[in-house]
């Protein structure tokens, strides 16, 4: 999805449009369930609570992130508040919103907010969505004309171009306000690892007690802000007999331990202190600098110069400016050990953000800076994100772990879109428990499923390395790409500029 919107952006600029929004839209203002405690999943996060605290579990496998998804849809009573950059059109997201509709149905109110960016030719799926009872739907940041496809949509709009390129990157969804899951995964086959081609190693956070109350918090500032508009007012019409039908035989996930649990009235959740790291809904028309107003990005920034040991960032667009090199360079004077997981080239699928990350790759290394770069095919030695299959592998998780202490879980990606265009979502917790976790997920892809990038400081260039002792394979060039890929590179990444990546 980056990979297309930067094309068909790159290509507009030169074009003019003139489709402009709709003005005096109507629209209610609302909030979020005030008294979670009138809920069953709410009187349950109350019984296990533990003052100034909050839960938290880290959902790593795919199957069993959609299958805690549709446990707490499920299990809501009295409202659900959803909040996504994507939502596919196949099985997974079809089958969420399809349990969506059922708690819709038994009376549960349904907020869902989609931005605009990746819904062309959905209209009526959303349309429909948005006709039933107790649903609302509304769009982030919407295209108003050529709603049939991306390149018509930013062809119709590219006099707005400073607009457009501002989207919402958040993953939120919230039941009762009482539970909620957020993290990388947008909703869609390969962010569950359910596709035959591409899957995604992502992350998740199940999040109780205060921080579902910050959470929707932030839900709310969105969905009442005045970039949100219902999807009535941007698309067209719909009739009740064009409505999707729902899916004869979906292939629900195995029951997820989350499901277990709610169905047993129980919540095994680990609890520590936590806050959510949330940039503004108006962030998108902000006319300050990004450094001149309080961003997630800042706050990132500042907790990893606090790094006193070791910095672990996991991101798979990372584009880390002169700034971010700067940054490496203070805290590798000062001794400490980072590691960086990203993807190769042969696993992204933005190759104009490969190339922003490789300009700081060789600075990188040469501070000492441990880099590895996920391989398209993961081992099967340490099958924690598994089932892949035989589709590819690509890194989505977004994580940062300092001094095997602090953890950042959210949608930030460590590049100049996430910091500066893009509106973005996170959660920091403190505990050295769940930093072991994440600390152990990027050692077994390190141990089974990446490369080591090196400087080989005799022969002045970089070098891959994958496989175990005895059996170690050496590349010069991007591992696993061919002559075409590198050269299209070269080629086409000049007209990309960084604060597009």
């Amino acid at each position: 999805m980056r990979k297309t919107w930067l094309a068909g952006l790159v290509g507009a600029l030169a074009l003019t449009g003139c489709a402009t929004l709709p003005r005096h839209v109507h629209k209610t203002r609302s909030e979020a369930l005030p008294d979670p405690g009138r809920s069953s999943l709410g009187r349950l996060v109350a019984a296990h609570s533990k003052p100034n605290l909050s839960g938290v579990r880290l959902l790593a496998s795919g199957d069993e992130a959609l299958a805690s998804l549709i446990a707490l849809v499920d299990h809501a009573e009295r409202t659900l508040d959803i909040q996504y950059y994507i939502i596919q059109q196949d099985d997974s997201a079809r089958l969420l919103l399809q349990h969506v509709r059922d708690a819709a149905n038994r009376g549960v109110r349904v907020r869902l907010l989609v931005d605009d960016l990746n819904t062309a030719g959905e209209d009526r799926r959303f349309m429909h969505l948005g006709h039933l009872t107790n649903v609302e739907v509304r769009i982030f940041n919407p295209f108003p004309g050529g709603r049939s496809a991306l390149w018509s949509r930013i062809l119709a709009t590219v006099s707005e171009i400073p607009r457009i390129n501002h989207r919402m990157h958040n993953k939120l969804l919230v039941a009762d306000n009482a539970l909620a899951i957020t993290g990388g995964r947008n909703i869609g086959d390969q962010y569950f690892t359910r596709d035959k081609v591409n899957n995604f190693i992502d992350l998740d956070v199940v999040a109780a007690g205060g921080i579902v109350v910050q959470l929707s918090a932030s839900f709310d500032a969105f969905w009442n802000s005045k970039y949100a508009y219902p999807i009535s007012a941007i698309a067209a019409p719909v009739s009740d007999e064009s409505a999707p039908r729902a899916l004869a035989d979906p292939e629900v996930p195995q029951a997820a331990w989350l499901a277990r649990a709610l169905d047993s009235n129980s919540l095994p959740l680990d609890w520590l202190p936590a806050r959510v790291l949330a940039d503004r809904p108006a962030k998108i028309a902000s006319d300050n600098a990004a450094d001149s107003e309080q961003t997630i990005a800042n706050d990132i920034a500042a907790l990893m110069r606090s790094a006193q040991t070791e910095l672990i960032v996991i991101s798979p667009y990372f584009v880390p400016g002169d700034a971010g090199v700067e940054l490496m360079r203070e805290l590798r004077a000062r001794g400490v050990h980072i590691r960086i997981l990203t993807n190769s080239l042969a696993s992204t699928d933005s190759g104009l953000v490969y190339k922003g990350y490789s300009r700081y790759r060789a600075a990188l290394l040469k501070l000492g800076v441990d880099i590895e770069e996920v391989r398209p095919k993961l081992g099967v030695k340490r099958p924690r994100f598994h089932p892949f299959r035989s589709a590819n592998a690509r890194l989505h998780a977004k994580a940062v772990v300092i001094d095997s202490k602090t953890v950042f879980i959210g949608s930030l990606n460590m590049d100049a879109r996430s910091a500066r265009t893009n509106s973005e979502l996170g959660l920091v917790m403190r505990s050295t428990e769940l930093a072991g976790q994440v600390t152990s997920l990027l050692d077994d892809i390190s141990a089974d499923g990446s490369y080591k990038v090196e400087w080989d400081a005799l022969g002045g260039r970089i070098r891959w390395q994958s496989g175990e002792p005895g059996s170690v394979q050496t590349w010069y060039t991007e591992p696993e790409t061919s002559f075409l890929q590198r050269f299209a590179l070269k080629v086409f990444a000049p007209f990309a500029p960084e604060e597009l990546l």
